[in-house]
């Protein structure tokens, strides 16, 4: 597509994600080895709202809107205070207010109607940092443990990031192809 995503291919997909750099310290090395989209380039991050539009879709109207959007939101601290499950396939960081989280994922899909959040895959949306969903129970459980002496993690909610990249799974696709479109500061 010519324009913003230039090289987005057929299996190319978007996101908006709350990234979480105070949190990198604890979880790198896990989502290295457990958590596809950290070897895709994604940084560690609370989902907003996955999958969005199509990259062919993103144009400069669209995120003028996603700034204006973003924008009349306020910025906040936050606390990653607790391990958590999603069954016993993905072990993730929880923030101890998950409250400040969802009016954003709501506002994104309010706006966009098209995109629900998870693809509608899931009746509630839990604000999470995903650890990891690959390498194994032990794995996983390991990596829990290796975080939770780590905690709380204080962070803040500054802005909303705008990913682009290869849908996960796509054969062929060399790590590290997501990479952030723009970005949308918190009011």
């Amino acid at each position: 597509m010519p324009g913003l995503i230039p090289d987005a291919g057929p299996g190319w997909e978007t996101a908006l994600l709350l990234p979480v750099p105070a949190a990198e310290p604890a979880v790198s090395r896990h989502r290295a080895r457990l958590d596809e989209a950290a070897r895709d380039g994604v940084p560690a991050h609370i989902t907003v709202l996955y999958p969005f539009v199509p990259p062919a879709g993103i144009s400069k109207p669209l995120l003028a809107s996603l700034g204006r959007l973003f924008a009349g939101f306020a910025a906040f601290e936050f606390t990653l205070d607790r391990v958590g499950w999603f069954g016993e396939e993905v072990v993730w960081l929880g923030p101890r207010d998950p409250a400040p989280f969802s009016p954003l994922t709501s506002a994104a899909f309010t706006a966009f109607p098209c995109c629900p959040p998870y693809g509608g895959q899931h009746a509630e949306v839990i604000p999470h940092l995903t650890i990891g969903h690959a390498g194994g129970q032990q794995a996983l459980r390991a990596a829990a443990e290796s975080v939770r002496p780590c905690l709380p993690i204080e962070a803040t909610a500054a802005e909303v990031i705008l990913m682009a990249g290869p849908r996960p799974g796509t054969p062929d696709t060399p790590p590290g192809q997501w990479r952030t479109v723009t970005a949308f500061p918190l009011g």
